[in-house]
């Protein structure tokens, strides 16, 4: 299909597809060059913020997460216009306000001003000496093993996301996670390395900032889902408003369940995933659950031709 041929189908259509949305990590200088002038326009005037999409700029937690979720509403807005909606939807961390949004629940611009707050606390939280790491290799529990044998009050640290079945995060102080990493290379780790995040996301460190963002989106409006949204904390299947808000106000506090909520997602049978940008970084824990299920990655092509694609299979001509 040509760059710019257009593809459509009945005006909101539900297709039993699962949509998801990854968050920091897969970002890089000129992602937003496809992104819709108009939209970038508007959130840069809404928000008073200049986005600069360059390796600089994305030094900066504000630039770095708006920009993010710039992309993904951009690629929601042209599904959208192009008649396909979600049956299921699942965010990490960051990506929970972009499935929300594109189930229905969050509107866009509250999405823009929630987020950019969002940024702002965790870029206050902890200066420096703080952020993540992560160990594949080993179970969760053997992880957690590692841990206790490290953190302490004045060193602190926790294990954090669990992204697949031997694939788990840490969050804390820089000195203990190296300290944990050294441990799981001792142990028979394949991999364990620090992550390019300068907070420690997801662990009980981020409480405060996850009591902040709870004001702030007190006053937010959330409608009841189109649909079902995954949440991060548990990987529970929700249709609520309120289970929503819970998980978007207190996400950093909890650790994601990534590979729970791929297991429950899969109890609902979906007939296709799509995977926004940026990055593909569920590739494993995807073809674990899944299997050759039908994906689209529109980090790898544009909207007309995941569109194309996901027309074909819904109508089983392809």
């Amino acid at each position: 299909m040509r760059e710019g041929d257009r593809i459509t189908i009945e005006r909101g259509s539900i297709v039993n597809s699962l949509w998801i949305f990854p968050g920091q990590g897969g970002q890089s200088a000129g992602m937003l060059k496809h992104v819709d002038a108009d939209l970038r326009q508007h959130v840069e005037s809404l928000l008073g913020v200049k986005l600069y999409d360059s390796d600089e700029a994305y030094q900066d937690s504000v630039q770095l997460q708006l920009s993010i979720e710039l992309l993904q509403v951009a690629q929601i807005n042209a599904m959208r216009e192009a008649g396909l909606k979600p049956h299921l939807v699942a965010g990490h961390s960051l990506g929970v306000f972009a499935a929300a949004y594109a189930i229905g629940s969050l509107g866009q611009d509250d999405l823009f001003r929630v987020v950019k707050r969002r940024a702002e606390l965790m870029q206050g939280a902890y200066p420096q000496g703080y952020g993540m790491g992560v160990v594949v290799g080993l179970s969760r529990s053997e992880v957690e093993e590692l841990v206790l044998r490290v953190n302490n009050s004045a060193h602190p640290v926790y294990a954090s996301n669990q992204n697949a079945e031997d694939q788990t995060a840490l969050s804390g102080d820089l000195s203990a996670i190296d300290q944990v990493i050294t441990l799981a290379k001792q142990s028979g780790a394949s991999l364990a390395r620090r992550l390019m995040v300068p907070v420690p996301s997801h662990s009980p460190l981020m409480s405060k900032v996850g009591t902040q963002l709870a004001t702030t989106m007190k006053d937010v409006p959330l409608e009841k889902p189109a649909g079902i949204y995954l949440t991060n904390y548990s990987g529970r299947a929700v249709r609520q408003a309120a289970a929503m808000r819970e998980d978007l106000s207190y996400n950093l506090a909890h650790p994601v369940y990534f590979e729970a909520m791929m297991g429950v997602a899969h109890d609902y049978e979906p007939d296709s995933i799509v995977n926004f940008s940026p990055g593909r970084p569920f590739r494993k824990v995807l073809g674990q659950k899944f299997g050759d299920l039908r994906q689209v990655n529109l980090d790898q092509m544009n909207v007309s031709d995941a569109v194309f694609l996901l027309t074909k299979w819904e109508r089983g001509t392809f």
